[in-house]
């Protein structure tokens, strides 16, 4: 599932949870529910840590394993 993405990004990149839930404007407990699946994700909240990451959403959903987005044109 995607929020197992979530953390590994985060662990990834050194980031706390407070550094992530600062980036989406939340409190530290409500990004550590997205994390564990506890409470889902808004959309617009995943857009901003696909590009915060720089991975597709495929990859944050857990739709493919490859982490780069398509390139652009």
């Amino acid at each position: 599932m995607y929020f197992e993405q979530l953390k590994n990004l985060r662990l990834d990149s050194d980031k706390t949870q407070q550094e992530i839930a600062d980036l989406l404007s939340c409190k530290r407990e409500v990004y550590r529910r997205y994390e564990k699946g506890v409470r889902e994700i808004p959309v617009w909240a995943l857009i901003k840590l696909a590009q915060y990451y720089d991975v597709s959403l495929d990859y944050l959903l857990g739709l493919t394993s490859k982490r780069k987005k398509f390139p652009e044109e």
